[in-house]
């Protein structure tokens, strides 16, 4: 326990000598250090915010979609054209009696063209649906109440917006206690929806809108204003198309059994419109697998590049060693001379090197958390900017890989040291 206190303290007491080398010879290794913690949060931050927007969409969910395909079902005569495509009403009811296990089955219905309310317009996109959706989507009340049983029954006109549908329509008014219009069909504003992430991230991709313009209607009610065709007039034709069913969103029991019922699913696609192709399958499960292993490869990439940090500062160690070992040439042989042996100086050498790397690391440590600090900082005024999420195993990784660098690179000069002829040594000047 002596000679290892004895030797720290030789160590350390060699290293104030020379306060500035020392300092220039761990910058490699604080740099290094610092990258690695301060890329693997900002990876982290982008992987977290992209997992969270695909979680929205439902790990247990499955999301089919009717899809106009390049060539659809169309009968044009003159400037007019109709075309038919997507899910059918019998594909929903093969799906309910053969496909298993399923929790919950819950339809949407595209309707109508615009949607405005006295001088305001939105770009939003309605949706007649069940109850059912504000659990299979996770989606929350913000204000009011979502549609209910008795509204599908009785074919209530009412609606549920979502969050900038309520800024957009009502900018300066309560939204339940105002109206709506789609197309000539009044509805009255029963609930609004807490707004979710999905604006501009990776679920509104998925999804191919963002949510918070949604507008939610009974689907009975759906059916029976605006039935199965939508028409819009554009400059100098006419286009139609009939859809039975926009979209069915299909919660599994757990997350088990996704990847199953979803083959399923194709299997009975495929069997009526293989030909057409106007049916696509989103899997939110696999998608969200997919990101963690591309941001596992990310951070692999990041850390392999910082890592040349690291190798540089190991280089830097090894050369200012080396230039050591030659300058106190005449101190090893005084050592030596003394009684001490061949381990001793390893030992001495390897203290040196590996306090150097020691302390580089925990300044690095500090400089890392302190960038990722910085970054937090700066995500509240820019919203492009994810905000870095500091990972506990890239702290502790980096600091233990900056550790190991001194020793390694430090091993060969400590050999050399201990390398040294006794008497060429104490003759040398």
């Amino acid at each position: 326990m002596t000679f290892l206190l004895e030797t720290l303290r030789l160590g350390l007491s060699n290293l104030m000598l020379h306060k500035l080398r020392s300092l220039l010879t761990a910058l490699g290794i604080i740099f290094g250090v610092a990258a690695v913690i301060t890329m693997v949060s900002i990876g982290e931050g982008n992987k977290q915010k992209a997992l969270a927007d695909i979680r929205e969409l439902g790990a247990t969910n499955i999301i089919v979609r009717s899809i106009k395909p390049p060539a659809s079902n169309s009968a044009a005569q003159g400037n007019e054209r109709m075309s038919q495509y997507g899910l059918l009403r019998r594909d929903l009811r093969r799906i309910q009696q053969t496909v298993r296990p399923v929790e919950k089955i819950v339809p949407l219905k595209q309707v109508g063209n615009q949607v405005y309310n006295g001088l305001h317009t939105a770009p939003g996109a309605v949706f007649g649906t069940t109850p059912d959706l504000l659990a299979v989507a996770s989606l929350v009340i913000e204000r009011g109440r979502y549609l209910s049983d008795a509204d599908m029954q009785r074919l209530d006109n009412v609606a549920v917006i979502g969050a900038e549908m309520a800024e957009r329509l009502f900018p300066l008014s309560d939204p339940l206690a105002g109206r709506i219009m789609v197309d000539d069909q009044a509805y009255q504003v029963i609930g609004v929806l807490r707004r979710i992430g999905l604006a501009g991230g990776s679920g509104s991709a998925l999804v191919g809108r963002d949510l918070n313009f949604d507008i939610h209607i009974p689907l009975p009610a759906a059916i029976s204003r605006f039935g199965d065709v939508r028409a819009a007039r554009q400059t100098g034709a006419f286009e139609a198309s009939k859809v039975e069913i926009s979209e069915l969103i299909i919660q599994t029991p757990s997350e088990d059994y996704v990847v199953d019922v979803a083959d399923q699913i194709d299997r009975l696609i495929e069997t009526e419109h293989a030909e057409q192709e106007d049916v696509t399958t989103i899997v939110p499960l696999e998608l969200l697998r997919q990101a963690e292993r591309t941001q596992a490869m990310f951070n692999a990439l990041m850390i392999a590049i910082a890592s040349i940090s690291l190798l540089v500062g190991g280089i830097g160690i090894m050369n200012i060693m080396l230039a050591s070992v030659t300058e106190r040439t005449r101190e090893i042989g005084i050592r030596r001379a003394l009684g001490a042996t061949r381990r001793h100086i390893v030992a001495q050498f390897l203290v040196e090197t590996t306090v150097l790397s020691g302390i580089g690391g925990l300044i690095g440590v500090a400089v890392g958390l302190s960038g990722a600090g910085a970054l937090a900082v700066m995500h509240r005024f820019f919203e492009a900017l994810e905000k870095p999420q500091v990972t506990t195993w890239s702290i502790v990784v980096s600091f233990l890989v900056a550790t190991a660098v001194g020793i390694i690179f430090g091993l060969y000069p400590a050999v050399q040291a201990s390398r040294q002829d006794p008497i060429v040594a104490l003759r040398h000047d």
